[in-house]
């Protein structure tokens, strides 16, 4: 099938997936990369978008998810999305990418590494949406309480302040928390990106004046 109409219909209902289906549903001749396939429910939201404008995509899992969809504008890469020299010649095959969806394997130094390196092959102005960023359903007493997820998550969401943080004049973002949320960075400019430093937080005032109090004691 091109997509599959239910599973369109709840990606369109989910208000993670609405957040950027609403970014790019008129972008012409969209050229999208999705890491991570699972159910296909966010490539069917992005197939349709295709078929409507005139797109291409190529989606990366480690499962194979071949059969899901039989679309002449889909590609699947049954493989690691950090197998980037088999990945960039695909790319290279339709174009620059308008949009990147992050959805694989949900830990901040693996988002980070595959974040810069199709970043470069990013359109100026286009976006790069990151799945899971928020910690909130996974807190102690949280309805989805869980250790791995709500650290996993809240350092992925502190990595990309870092990214933001070492590159602001390169790229905006904007976070949904909804259910597990999602970051949408856009791209302000093609040049390249520095790696991120960590944010130093600022003292509370009562440390400092602990400390010179304890200096003049």
């Amino acid at each position: 099938m091109l997509y599959d109409k239910s599973k369109f219909e709840e990606a369109y209902n989910n208000p993670k997936l609405y957040f950027i289906y609403k970014e790019i549903e008129n972008i012409k001749n969209i050229k999208i990369l999705e890491l991570g396939v699972r159910n296909g429910i966010s490539t069917s939201l992005f197939l349709k978008l295709c078929e409507e404008n005139d797109g291409q995509m190529i989606s990366v899992d480690i499962a194979d998810c071949s059969h899901l969809y039989q679309n002449k504008r889909w590609k699947f890469i049954n493989d690691s999305d950090d197998n980037f020299e088999k990945i960039n010649n695909e790319i290279n095959n339709i174009g620059s990418l308008d949009v990147v969806y992050i959805d694989s394997f949900h830990e901040p130094n693996h988002v980070k590494k595959v974040f810069y390196n199709y970043y470069k092959l990013l359109k100026k102005n286009g976006f790069i949406f990151v799945d899971d960023i928020s910690w909130l359903p996974y807190a102690k007493s949280s309805y989805r309480e869980s250790t791995w997820n709500h650290e996993m998550n809240l350092k992925t969401f502190e990595k990309l302040l870092e990214i933001k943080f070492t590159n602001n004049d390169k790229l905006n973002i904007e976070f949904s928390f909804e259910g597990s949320g999602t970051a949408k960075i856009t791209k302000k400019s093609d040049s390249e990106l520095t790696e991120p430093n960590k944010i130093k937080k600022i003292a509370p005032i009562k440390n400092y004046l602990r400390s010179i109090y304890k200096k003049f004691k």
